[in-house]
């Protein structure tokens, strides 16, 4: 097709849409988006078009209805119909879409995708590849893939990002839009690392990943660095695997700005704690089988006097015999002591359990044993941390 392509500002314009079935309603609702003032001329108009609060007229389509109109729409499922409105149309130069024959008209409605103050619009001659094309490059514009990051100016803040259970493509929009904005980025060892070779130039890397035998910042340090950069103008993301608020000390860092006055926001992200069982074909909760589920950390907390209380202040009789399904945290270096003192306090010892190491990610393994013998297998498998537990009927699933 020929045609120069153009934006139409029809804010506050009549636009008269003929014929109210599901195309009708389409076109309806595109002009109504685009803040037209738009008018429904249709004698059995479909209900949804009520919603849309614009004009319908229950009735056919009379000679002169096109008056005062800046645009028009030949929508109906009557071909002679349509050829009226698009040559009233003609004869008055309003432009008009006809959607039962498109070189019947003097205008085509491509497929369209707004994102704040940029808008797409795709028009490829078949319609179908339009709107495959269209969502192409809405996705691009979702993340921000191709994009410089926008200049501002003014205080920084800090976003702590939940970066999901380790597969890149799992961080939400808003997380990877996030990412490619800031200027500093405070990444944890289990955040997805991959995300970081996609950072824009100049963007600076944080690493303060905690893991055994190697030098890492305390939380008091990684608060002091996120409050002190966004104090000093920049856009801080702080980068977690999984979700800021399961096991990430993300209340702790949301505090420390508040305290501070720095401008801090969460993203959630999807936790690993449920998550790992998912990519091993484990649902947390099954009809039948489980109708709730407990989310407890393996870690000792060395802030603790003595270290004696992990962080969360496990009650072994109510673990044992309450929740459906136990999903355990950060417990493979205690896993046999947990899964004696579950059983010791009433849980089967039989119990189908699961470790899922490396959730969602290439290396992904998974290890399915009676409670029992699950740390055995898992040391005699060599499974080691990241790994996520489960232990209940449901870990029988998926195998």
């Amino acid at each position: 097709m020929t045609g120069l392509p153009l934006l139409l500002d029809l804010a506050g314009r009549l636009a008269v849409v003929v014929g109210g079935g599901p195309v009708g309603l389409r076109r309806a609702r595109t002009l109504h988006e685009a803040d037209a003032r738009v008018r429904v001329i249709a004698p059995a108009p479909v209900p949804e078009l009520t919603g849309l609060q614009v004009e319908v007229q229950r009735r056919p389509y009379r000679p002169g209805d096109l008056a005062g109109a800046w645009f028009a729409v030949a929508a109906t499922g009557d071909a002679a119909v349509n050829a009226a409105v698009a040559a009233e149309a003609e004869a008055a130069r309003i432009f008009c879409i006809r959607a039962d024959q498109a070189a019947g008209g003097t205008a085509r409605m491509p497929a369209v995708a707004r994102r704040g103050p940029i808008t797409v619009a795709v028009n490829a001659g078949d319609p179908a590849r339009a709107v495959e094309l269209r969502n192409l490059l809405a996705a691009v514009l979702d993340t921000q893939a191709v994009l410089p990051p926008p200049t501002r100016a003014g205080a920084g803040s800090v976003a702590l990002v939940g970066g999901g259970p380790g597969d890149p493509e799992l961080i939400t929009v808003r997380g990877r839009r996030l990412l490619f904005e800031a200027d500093v980025v405070v990444a944890d060892r289990l955040a997805p690392r991959a995300l970081l070779a996609d950072l824009a130039a100049g963007t600076e890397v944080i690493d303060c990943g905690k893991s055994a035998h190697r030098h890492n910042l305390s939380q008091d340090e990684i608060n002091e660095v996120i409050v002190r950069r966004a104090l000093a103008g920049q856009r801080v993301v702080r980068l977690k695997g999984g979700d800021p608020f399961v096991f990430g000390r993300g209340g702790e860092e949301v505090a420390a700005c508040l305290a501070a006055g720095v401008p801090v926001q969460v993203v959630p992200g999807i936790t690993s704690s449920v998550a790992a069982p998912a990519a091993a074909g484990i649902p947390v909760t099954h009809r039948g089988l489980s109708a709730d589920f407990a989310v407890v950390s393996g870690h000792r907390d060395p802030g603790v006097p003595g270290g004696a209380q992990p962080e969360s202040g496990w009650n072994w009789a109510e673990l044992a015999v309450g929740p459906g399904t136990l999903v355990l945290l950060m417990a493979m270096g205690r896993l046999a002591e947990i899964s004696a003192e579950l059983i010791r306090h009433g849980r089967a010892a039989d119990t189908p359990a699961a470790v899922v190491q490396n959730a969602t990610l290439p290396e992904q393994r998974v290890l399915r044993a009676p409670l029992a013998g699950l740390a055995a297998a898992a040391e005699a498998g060599g499974f080691t941390a990241p790994a996520v537990v489960v232990i209940g009927a449901v870990a029988a699933l998926g195998a």
